[in-house]
């Protein structure tokens, strides 16, 4: 099975629309060693011509364009794009759903709260539902495995919350396990199985053992890479909290992603949903550095992987 990242950073891309930071400033005019990114978006591929997404991007109509594999046959009107995958409700992981509305069938799997907020909630997601059979939606269950796309995926259940959008009358009747969900994803079963295993997890408020525990076998690991700092939202102007009031664990400092998973050796660990401030994205910081020593990657718009 063929994993893409089609994009790696977190909401607003690598430079940020709106922001002349150094990180944003020095990657436009090339004066530090860094790469643009677009906002975070997987995709997989299990059998030919057959494309699945995890969540979608509000970047994806580029990262598509960027993707030879994920544009349609020549001479035709359709995608291989069969299956996308949702993780939460949040803008940066569903405005990409409305980019998929010109007359092309697909399912869209989603926690029954997150289908219910975006299906009940908002008008606008009524260009999915322009036909019949445009959007079969699927619910994804918490407490067992589920297939999609040539792929078993198992949720790993995360401390986080509903998107701020979300009315309170809604909130009140919404199972706060299905806000955001972490995913284990590997082929399906079968006798062409690897049995290797990637997990993506780009939003974690905390590290408990539990979680550290079914890493442990996992061969693949996308992690949030969001924050070098706890304090480091505060330098954006109207920002007024921390990384881990935001539901990210930074990378560095006490109880840190570097910290928590520095004995985790199996897994390939990859950072990604970079935010444009990550001194990370600097590849001659000492930021950088002192990551790739501890063994990790920062993940970059169109890496591969296969499981």
């Amino acid at each position: 099975m063929l994993v893409k990242i089609l994009g790696s950073a977190a909401g607003g891309g690598f430079p940020q629309w709106n922001c002349g930071c150094v990180n944003c400033h020095g990657v436009r005019d090339r004066s530090f060693k860094g790469s643009f990114r677009t906002q975070a978006q997987l995709a997989w591929s299990a059998a030919p011509s057959r494309w699945s997404l995890l969540n979608a991007s509000p970047d994806l109509r580029v990262q598509i364009e960027a993707t030879p594999d994920l544009w349609p046959p020549n001479g035709t009107r359709n995608s291989p794009i069969h299956d996308v995958i949702l993780a939460s409700a949040e803008v940066d992981q569903v405005l990409g759903l409305l980019l998929l509305r010109e007359f092309h069938s697909f399912r869209a799997y989603a926690t029954r709260s997150v289908r219910k907020i975006l299906t009940e909630d908002n008008s606008l997601f009524g260009v999915l539902a322009r036909f019949p059979g445009q959007v079969c939606w699927q619910d994804i269950p918490l407490d067992r495995p589920f297939c999609a796309g040539g792929a078993r995926l198992e949720v790993l259940p995360l401390r986080g919350s509903f998107p701020g959008f979300v009315r309170a009358p809604r909130l009140a009747e919404l199972n706060a396990a299905d806000a955001v969900i972490g995913l284990l994803i590997s082929p399906e079963l079968g006798a062409s199985s690897s049995g290797r295993t990637l997990a993506f997890l780009p939003g974690v408020s905390c590290i408990p053992d539990a979680l550290l525990e079914r890493l442990q076998s996992c061969d693949v690991l996308l992690f949030d890479g969001t924050f070098w700092s706890d304090d480091e939202p505060l330098q954006i102007p109207g920002v007024t909290r921390t990384a881990r009031q935001m539901g990210h664990v930074p990378l560095s400092g006490p109880g840190g992603s570097l910290e928590c998973f520095a004995a985790l050796q199996r897994p390939r660990k990859i950072f990604i949903h970079i935010n444009h401030t990550n001194p990370i994205l600097d590849e001659e910081s000492m930021e950088h550095r002192m990551v790739r020593e501890a063994g990790w990657e920062v993940a970059g718009d169109g890496m591969e992987m296969t499981l």
